[in-house]
């Protein structure tokens, strides 16, 4: 096969290597058991909450021991096969230095006959499978050369990032600082990224409504801070990006979400820990070290934001029982149950927005500075 991408950098092309053993071990373990005249199997870890283990000073959620076996037999046939094409695609596009997003995926897939997709979840899972079974080699996912297609996030503030050009390798350096009322768009893929920085902290934050305010009024140049924007629940590659950040730069990262159970248990839960449906690469993409700058349940007193407030809806209070409940970071993090336990009986929670009450930069004059002096204080 022709390269249609030329420069790979020294990590990525180990990481080319491994990928391809890992993949053509797995083939050839199938086809020696066909030739035996045996039934083949391919056995992946059972990705879920359930199958997690959570070690806080690892600080990430790993996947547990249990697995599960896919036998090839009259019923599973055609996922078997499907199994089979998505791991000779990726094959092709580690040779041959490309990606496919996971839609990109599904429509490749038409072309597989017998054994193409109905719909993209279908594709999706089996993907997220072959992911999980190469783990254990330390691959990941955009290793395999499936990236994402959401947005990665958006970031500004004191950070040059050094990118290469694909096709020469040539170095392009971009200045966080000079996007004007924009921001740089983290790729879906970082790896190759460089960073220099003279910034005191990473400043992620839920919202792009509130980033755009920080950043509109270059907050980062105040804080001598980087700014980015997770957009909900962030991206595998801006958690990538941040955990970078993080591990190179040496950098603290504060979060700062909606104070309601699904900023708490889900965007920033997954920021610091992983989820567990990916458990088996969470210790590439979290960011262990992160802390909880806000909004927290406290705050909505301290800040008489009572009247900024809105009820809480029973889906909230399901997500908020369930992780106090079931999910290991709220058993292990008692401060976490706490505040979520207040948050229950207050019944109400409140956007970031709602600082917005005290005037609009608020949050620039007041909160955020007043945040920073007592960083020992923010939420584990």
């Amino acid at each position: 096969m022709a390269e249609t991408r030329k420069h790979r950098s020294a990590q990525q092309a180990k990481n080319d290597k491994i990928a391809i053993k890992s993949i053509d071990d797995s083939a050839s373990y199938i086809y020696g058991k066909i030739m035996k005249g045996q039934k083949p199997e391919i056995e992946m870890p059972l990705r879920g909450l359930s199958n997690v283990v959570y070690d806080s000073k690892k600080g990430y959620f790993e996947i547990g021991r249990s697995k599960k076996v896919r036998t090839l037999t009259v019923n599973t046939a055609k996922t078997f096969a499907q199994t089979l094409r998505m791991m000779a695609l990726s094959k092709e596009l580690v040779v041959t230095n490309d990606f496919a997003t996971k839609r990109d995926a599904y429509y490749q897939s038409k072309n597989w006959r017998d054994a193409k997709f109905d719909e993209q979840p279908e594709s999706d899972t089996v993907m997220d499978d072959i992911e999980a079974m190469f783990a254990v080699h330390d691959i990941s996912r955009e290793d395999l050369r499936f990236v994402p297609q959401e947005h990665g996030g958006a970031v500004a503030g004191e950070l040059t990032v050094i990118d290469r050009d694909m096709e020469t390798g040539k170095k392009i350096v971009i200045d966080c600082t000079k996007f004007g009322s924009g921001a740089y768009s983290v790729p879906s893929f970082v790896e190759q990224l460089e960073f220099k920085t003279n910034a005191k902290f990473v400043l992620a934050i839920e919202t792009h409504g509130m980033f755009q305010r920080l950043q509109s009024h270059n907050y980062w140049k105040k804080a001598h801070c980087i700014l980015v924007s997770l957009n909900g629940v962030p991206s595998r590659s801006c958690r990538r990006f941040v955990r970078r950040l993080s591990d190179e730069c040496k950098l603290p990262v504060y979060a700062f979400t909606d104070c309601d159970p699904y900023g708490i248990s889900n965007i920033y839960r997954t920021l610091k820990v992983g989820s567990g449906n990916a458990a088996h690469i969470n210790r590439f993409f979290c960011v262990p070290n992160a802390t909880y700058l806000g909004l927290a349940p406290q705050d909505i007193i301290d800040y008489e934001l009572q009247d900024a407030t809105h009820k809480l809806s029973e889906i909230d209070i399901k997500r908020a029982r369930d992780a106090l409940k079931n999910d290991p970071f709220f058993t292990e993090h008692k401060a976490w149950a706490k505040a979520m336990e207040m948050l229950v009986k207050m019944g109400v929670r409140a956007e970031q927005q709602a600082l917005s009450k005290h005037g609009l930069n608020f949050v620039i004059d007041e909160y955020l500075p007043a945040k920073l002096k007592k960083p020992s204080a923010f939420l584990p």
